[in-house]
């Protein structure tokens, strides 16, 4: 880190502002998610001077944030300090001390597609949230890496540039920092949109990428979150098939759009809850403030037709906790709420995540002492609470919502289905993805025989590991040349649905780093980073780029 002259002379007289220029880095990394951590870390390493600025107090994001039932795909595509993250997971779980509340035999072990506990790689993929965070902590400790926390770019004139280069971001309070190379690492999307790189939002036509599941998708059923899940069919009408007495709550008067065709809504959020039956370490589901049972209408009716799979995405953790997700017609995913979160102001985002808040933690209290609740669903859901020893500055509920998707950058490669499916070669591949594509619901509207129904979600498989390009994490030439986005990369809404897991996030975190180092040492931008180079680059620090072809 270099401090500038006249700092160091005002620090001396004591007559600091914060509007003054804080340091200069190397490389200065915006956002506090995992991505930015493996970045932050890589920087370190290769001999750069490197800062973190977070918005987020808590480092890891959702894999810190309640997520511990790690989207893994096929395991053998993640290295680099990515395994390492695991490795660091598994390593935790080796000691007595970590199993307070379960004993170690009694976890079993199961994981998503694979085992929760590897032994002979020596990985876990499956933890507790503030485990995820120690060990990103310890990451930046061990580094001696600088972490600005609680600060929040000023997106309408915290960038400045010379030419397409920028030369330093201003957060709210009146920092500044100054570096030679930048990595946009939020889920939003931020410094990329301020720094004028062009980008998207929502899903793009079918026709557009030449895509089968892109655009809107009306009348196709993946999964089992939607309402062909139940026995019969809903009516969204206050009085049950009574156009004229309104819609219930929490389901959009307006038509759907043509199948195919392009929108600028966004997959649902949620938090990924953290939750546990154990009584000694269980705080009961709040009433939360604004709490209104007739949102929840439509969940009645849905169990009173037979629906009972409330529990099922409940996944074991260890510890008898859990990492709860979505499942089912009407659960913990906001479905319509958060269509203008992207581009809304800091206020506006933080009235969303409210509201958000709000109905989550109002679906688990309705379940667990609404009368109209089955009695054996209610029994069952008053066996559950929220774990006290997790995320307790936050009263234990998770610090992080879940942004599936928000802005993406559209580059000169931009990666599509056909990239995860066809598998054509990717001459410079920086890091493999595997996870099936996933979208979760994007609406719920009203069908034209005046059922309700669910829109957009989307669950296909890859077919096995692909190629993630260098190009895809760049901005187009021109545009901006020393900024690189490991996050909100350049890829098709349903290409996104598969690249957006953790894992992937903390690869290319990694990777965006080397490239950044190498484009400091050469006197690059980041477009003329030679990818041959790069990938050797990568291969030493276990980077894996390809697999052997069966």
């Amino acid at each position: 880190m270099r401090v500038k002259p006249i700092v160091i002379a005002l620090l001396v007289m004591g007559l600091t502002t914060t509007a003054l220029p804080a340091a200069e880095f190397d490389v200065v990394i915006y956002g506090g998610t995992s991505a930015a951590v493996t970045a932050a870390v890589e920087a370190k390493q290769s001999g750069k001077s490197v800062v973190m600025v977070s918005p987020d107090k808590h480092l890891g994001g959702l894999s810190s944030g309640g997520l511990g039932w790690t989207d893994t795909g096929n395991k053998a595509v993640i290295g680099g300090l990515a395994r390492d993250f695991y490795h660091r997971v598994w390593k935790h779980y080796q000691t007595p001390e970590a199993w307070k509340w379960q004993p170690r035999e009694e976890y079993g072990g199961r994981g998503q597609g694979t085992p929760a506990i590897d032994g002979a790689q020596r990985t876990m993929w499956i933890f507790e949230p503030h485990v995820a965070e120690s060990v990103f902590e310890d990451l930046i400790r061990e580094h001696e890496i600088p972490v600005h926390r609680d600060e929040w770019l000023d997106r309408e004139k915290g960038v400045k540039k010379e030419g397409a280069k920028i030369t330093s971001i201003t957060t709210l309070s009146g920092k500044t920092y100054s570096g030679q190379m930048f990595i946009d690492a939020t889920y939003e999307g931020d410094l990329m949109a301020a720094a004028g790189v062009e980008y998207t939002i929502g899903r793009e036509a079918k026709s557009q990428y030449g895509e089968q599941w892109n655009g809107v998708q009306t009348g196709v059923l993946h999964h089992k979150h939607h309402f062909g899940a139940v026995k019969t069919p809903i009516s969204p009408y206050r009085t049950p098939g009574d156009p004229q007495s309104g819609l219930l709550p929490r389901i959009s008067a307006e038509p759907p759009g043509e199948y195919g065709a392009a929108d600028k809504k966004i997959q649902a959020y949620c938090f990924r809850m953290c939750l546990t039956d154990d009584p000694e370490n269980r705080v009961p589901f709040p009433k939360p403030e604004g709490y209104d049972p007739a949102q929840y209408e439509l969940l009645v009716r849905i169990f009173n037709a037979g629906w009972r799979e409330t529990f099922n995405k409940f996944d074991p953790i260890p510890n008898h906790k859990t990492d709860t997700n979505n499942h089912g017609p009407m659960s913990t995913d906001n479905i319509g709420y958060n269509y203008d979160y992207p581009e809304a102001s800091y206020e506006r985002r933080r009235e969303i995540i409210a509201e958000h808040e709000t109905y989550q933690k109002g679906w688990l209290y309705f379940i667990a002492h609404d009368p109209r609740i089955p009695k054996e669903v209610q029994q069952e859901m008053q066996q559950w609470g929220l774990a006290e020893d997790e995320f307790v500055d936050n009263g234990h509920w998770p610090h992080q919502i879940y942004v599936r998707e928000a802005r993406r950058m559209v580059g000169d490669f931009v990666i599509t289905e056909n990239e995860l499916l066809n598998k054509p070669p990717i001459p410079d591949s920086v890091g493999m993805g595997s996870y099936g594509m996933d979208s979760h619901n994007v609406q719920r509207y009203v069908t034209p025989d005046g059922h309700v129904q669910n829109e957009g979600d989307i669950g296909r498989s890859t077919r096995g590991p692909y190629q993630i390009a260098y190009r895809a994490l760049v901005p187009k030439r021109g545009q901006c040349d020393n900024l690189l986005v490991p996050v909100c990369v350049s890829s098709s809404h349903i290409a996104f649905g598969s690249i957006r897991m953790e894992p992937v996030f903390m690869i290319l975190g990694q990777s965006t780093a080397t490239a950044a180092v190498m484009a400091i040492d050469e006197g690059l931008t980041v477009q003329d980073v030679s990818a041959e180079k790069l990938q050797k680059e990568l291969l030493k620090r276990g980077q894996v780029l390809e697999l052997p072809t069966e």
